[in-house]
């Protein structure tokens, strides 16, 4: 059980980079401030990108989990 509540979902299964970071900001242009987005991704460089992302951008990465090739990251906007 987690200790946040996801507000939004964005799936770029099947998606290579660029376009999951690509996704990812502009759905996180359309979230407010504590807001919670979980993104799904199957391309494994966005194991870097999301972390690195986040940090640039001024976001909370809450969490990463990996299971069966799918990754899930949560990400609070924070700015």
């Amino acid at each position: 059980m987690s200790a946040f509540t996801v507000t939004s979902i964005l799936d770029t299964s099947g998606k290579c980079c660029p376009m999951p970071i690509v996704e990812t900001n502009k759905a996180m242009k359309g979230l407010s401030l504590g807001d919670i987005l979980e993104i799904i991704a199957t391309d494994t460089g966005t194991q870097k990108d999301i972390p690195s992302w986040c940090e640039r951008t001024g976001q909370t990465l809450l969490s990463t989990t990996e299971e069966n090739g799918v990754l899930r990251y949560h990400v609070r906007k924070d700015r």
